[in-house]
């Protein structure tokens, strides 16, 4: 999925925006899109949709904001609001679906050159495949946590860093619990890599 990583919005800017964008001014208007982008792509990834689910609930997402937009009580939290929309969208899909289907795939392909030389090939595939198996064994354990730690560092990995307002709109945990359960979950994956040598 192409996750949006426009300009980060500021926090405090997105009450003036949507403010703005009520009177009409697309450009505000498009900086909550740019800005929110991340946030809304960072909860459909938590829910683990499919491509085609994932900007179904996207656009449904933003249709709903534009919608809603002149009658949403506290613009400041606009962030919380589309984080809330966008969790509720995604529970909607996967119980029409009756099952989560796992979508991401940790495996890196890359691409090597056809300039290099055959030596350079081989360097690179096994640096490529050590990578690789780096990686593999991250995503393995990150598996191994339960659902929950994986929604949570899931959301909290968005670009920009979404608000615990927003984390909490989206996960529905009490915002004065993310923080511990952020470093619970966090210690649990670090000692998980450690007992594998992973890291």
């Amino acid at each position: 999925m192409p996750y949006t990583r426009g300009g980060a919005v500021d926090r405090s800017d997105v009450g003036v925006l949507v403010r703005s964008a009520v009177d009409g001014d697309t450009a505000a208007w498009e900086g909550l899109v740019e800005g929110l982008s991340p946030l809304v792509w960072s909860v459909v990834r938590a829910h683990r949709l499919s491509e085609a689910d994932g900007h179904e609930v996207y656009q449904t997402v933003w249709f709903r904001f534009a919608q809603h937009l002149g009658r949403i009580r506290e613009p400041d939290k606009a962030g919380s609001w589309l984080a809330s929309t966008a969790r509720n969208e995604c529970l909607k899909v996967i119980k029409s679906l009756r099952r989560l289907t796992p979508t991401d795939d940790p495996q890196l392909l890359d691409r090597v050159s056809e300039d290099r030389t055959p030596e350079q090939s081989v360097l690179d595939s096994e640096e490529a495949a050590e990578r690789s198996e780096r990686v593999r064994h991250l995503w393995q354990e990150f598996e191994a946590l339960g659902e929950r730690c994986r929604q949570l560092l899931r959301v909290l990995i968005s670009s920009p860093p979404p608000s615990y307002q927003e984390v909490s709109a989206a996960l529905g945990i009490a915002v004065g619990s993310i923080g511990p359960m952020r470093q619970r979950c966090l210690r649990r994956l670090r000692s998980r890599l450690d007992a594998r040598g992973a890291l």
